[in-house]
């Protein structure tokens, strides 16, 4: 494996992750896609820090701080999915126009 597969997984990966985020209507398959974007970067910070960096190890940071900044919008995500479904009793992107406080 070189580092242009690794480029070349990582690009299929976010392309995946966009279509099914221009294409979804449930916000559950929004939040999904963006995590697959989010996953393609991973990839992508992983193999330069295999491949180019002088130290593998300082590479690795930037892939657990993605890894964490993505579990705390997760979670944020979760609790505002929950609160509208609750509210609404559906999940339709086009169907939840209004926003009330």
């Amino acid at each position: 494996m070189t580092l242009s597969h690794c480029i070349a997984l990582s690009l299929i990966l976010c392309g995946i992750g966009l279509f099914g985020m221009l294409t979804r209507r449930n916000l559950l398959g929004i939040l999904l896609s963006v995590e697959v974007i989010l996953n393609g970067a991973n990839i992508n910070f992983a193999a330069f820090a295999h491949f180019k960096a002088a130290d593998p190890v300082a590479g690795a940071i930037f892939p657990i701080f993605v890894m964490a900044v993505s579990a705390c919008e997760i979670a944020v995500a979760l609790a505002i999915i929950l609160s509208m479904y609750r509210r609404k009793k559906r999940l339709d992107v086009y169907r939840l126009e209004e926003l009330n406080g």
